[in-house]
C-alpha cells in the first residue's frame, strides 16, 4: 500500500508563502479565525507523519521550542509538533528539541517514494517549498492543499510558493471557505 503525500502549505491570492520581515501583517497575515484554526485542528484528527525540509523544520522547531506558553500556540501547532516527523536534510544533525523527530540525509526523492512505500499513515508535508518543488516534479505529491488567505502582498510579500515549481494540470479534490473569507483547495497535481 502506497500513503497518500500531501503538501499543505498558506498562500496570499498572489502567491507569496511569507512576507518581510519589516511587514506588520502578523501570523495568518492576521486573517485567522475560529473556523480555520479548528479545521487545522482536525486535520491532525488523525494520526500522520510530517515531512519537513531543513529550512522549514528549523523555523517550526524555533517556534516551538522557543519557550512560548503551549497555551498560547494554536492546537493545530501542538498537534503537528506531536506528530512523527521525517526532515530531509544533510546539514541537520540534531532534532532542535522536537519530540519525535528523525533526521535523514539523501535524495529527496528517493527517501519520499520509500516513505511513501512503508508508512502505514498518511503523510503530509508544510510550507519545504524546495523539497517539495522536487517532489512534485517527481510525481510524488499527491494532494496539493493550499490555503489561500484574503490579502496580496506584492510588495513585502517573500517566497513564491509554486516559484520553482513546474507545469502541472490540477483536478480540485475539495475545496472550502473558512470564517467566510479564507480559502482551501485540494488538487492532485499532473504534470503537463
Amino acid at each position: 500500500m502506497t500513503a497518500t503525500y500531501t503538501w499543505d502549505v498558506f498562500s496570499t491570492l498572489d502567491g507569496y508563502g511569507s512576507f518581510d520581515e519589516g511587514a506588520d501583517w502578523g501570523g495568518y497575515w492576521s486573517k485567522q479565525g475560529p473556523e480555520l484554526l479548528a479545521h487545522r485542528a482536525a486535520l491532525f484528527d488523525t494520526e500522520q507523519r510530517m515531512v519537513y525540509g531543513a529550512t522549514t523544520f528549523r523555523e517550526m522547531a524555533g517556534i516551538m521550542s522557543s519557550g512560548l506558553d503551549p497555551n498560547a500556540l494554536d492546537e493545530w501547532n501542538l498537534r503537528t509538533m506531536r506528530a512523527p516527523a521525517t526532515v530531509i536534510s544533510s546539514t541537520l544533525t540534531g532534532t532542535l528539541g522536537w519530540p519525535d523527530a528523525t533526521i535523514v540525509s539523501g535524495d529527496a526523492v528517493e527517501i519520499v517514494k520509500r516513505l511513501k512505500q512503508e508508512s502505514d499513515v498518511p503523510l503530509r508535508s508544510q510550507a519545504s517549498l524546495s523539497l517539495n518543488w522536487a517532489l512534485l516534479a517527481a510525481g510524488l505529491v499527491d494532494r496539493l492543499q493550499v490555503t489561500i488567505f484574503p490579502v496580496v502582498s506584492g510588495r513585502t510579500g517573500t517566497s513564491p510558493i509554486l516559484g520553482g515549481a513546474g507545469d502541472f494540470d490540477l483536478e480540485l479534490l475539495e475545496s472550502r471557505t473558512l470564517d467566510g473569507h479564507t480559502l482551501e483547495v485540494v488538487y492532485r497535481p499532473t504534470a503537463h
